[in-house]
């Protein structure tokens, strides 16, 4: 036994292997934790109260900016984020991205000084068109830009904040197209990272993205960003004045991921109502037994399990018209939830 006294040259090299053998451990338990993955948090209005479902209030964001200034947290930008996990480059514990969808005049008057007074690095994503309108909620060109020089990414929300899952693949290139000309004509440059519209996206849709040149495209679905999350339909938290509480912002702050794959069906389109849906579970993910998951019109739903880590979601009922979400989370160290998330979008109900 080491004693704490360094008496003698044994126990000197005791404390030293000891001392050793605590770095050691934290080093590889935060390894464990980390390094792959980020949350990405996702606003749109700021002190709106008019508008609940898409607004924080000031107090909310305040003591949501008060949490992230506590050292445990990373906040980076989410290029940065992008980048170092598609290069298989490690991330901090606990990275965080800020996200804002649409260019309301809130963002520039009451989340960017709070932002900025913090030397805290956000995305905003806009739909081009009514900036262009000049409509009196929205930011003008002009705030636009004067973010851009400070350090803040702009993102895309196609030129009319188009329902894309709804329409051609033609009229989805046709108005992303429209936007990244006024985006240069503007700003200089179009954005390489895109924000589907309400979060709905397809297949095409996706592949529409792709080839117009967009290095990633996010959602409205909740879940932790990882390393082999599709490029083209990434997670993000959203918060509302709702679903804006701090015990939900540390529990989500926190969150790990639940790597999946083989996912299927792929698309979030949904062709077969309800569809067959399911997924197979990272083997590193050891115990599953208090895996749940959670349909936004349909409560929680049965899962089955095939062999060890394929996972079944059995749907009691067609969805509805429109867009739904799945949660699936699971207990994970450190009283941390890990998190997978799927939007679906349905057309017609059956």
């Amino acid at each position: 036994m080491c004693l704490p006294q360094l008496r003698t040259e044994r126990n000197l090299r005791c404390f030293i292997l000891l001392c050793v053998a605590v770095t050691l451990w934290g080093f590889f338990r935060s390894t464990a934790l980390a390094g792959d993955s980020a949350v990405i948090l996702m606003y749109h209005r700021f002190g709106e109260t008019d508008h609940a479902q898409t607004n924080i209030t000031i107090e909310q964001f305040e003591w949501h900016l008060a949490e992230l200034e506590n050292s445990k947290y990373t906040v980076l930008p989410i290029p940065e984020i992008l980048r170092k996990l598609k290069a298989g480059t490690s991330l901090p514990e606990r990275t965080i991205g800020i996200s804002i969808d649409d260019a309301f005049l809130s963002v520039f008057t009451e989340a960017f000084p709070r932002l900025k007074q913090r030397s805290l690095p956000f995305t905003l994503f806009i739909a081009t068109q009514p900036v262009d309108l000049k409509l009196p909620d929205y930011m003008n060109w002009d705030q636009i830009r004067e973010l851009r020089d400070a350090g803040v990414t702009i993102g895309s929300q196609t030129h009319t904040h188009l329902h894309m899952a709804q329409r051609s693949p033609a009229d989805s290139s046709k108005d992303v197209k429209t936007a990244n000309e006024r985006f240069v004509a503007e700003l200089g440059q179009a954005p390489k990272l895109m924000a589907y519209p309400y979060g709905e996206a397809g297949l095409a849709s996706m592949t529409v993205v792709r080839d117009l040149g967009f290095e990633f495209a996010f959602g409205q679905h909740s879940g932790v960003l990882h390393k082999n999350s599709p490029p083209y339909f990434l997670p993000r938290f959203g918060f509302n004045e709702e679903f804006g509480s701090k015990a939900r912002f540390r529990l989500i702050a926190n969150a790990l991921p639940l790597p999946v794959h083989e996912v299927a069906p792929r698309n979030p389109l949904v062709v077969e109502n309800p569809p067959a849906f399911g997924f197979t579970i990272d083997s590193s993910i050891a115990e599953l037994s208090q895996l749940s998951c959670y349909h936004s019109q349909q409560g929680k739903v049965g899962l089955e399990r095939l062999g060890s880590h394929r996972i079944e979601v059995r749907f009691p009922r067609a969805f509805e018209t429109g867009r739904s979400r799945l949660n699936c989370t699971l207990p994970g160290p450190e009283n941390r939830w890990r998190w997978y998330g799927r939007q679906f979008y349905t057309k017609t109900s059956r």
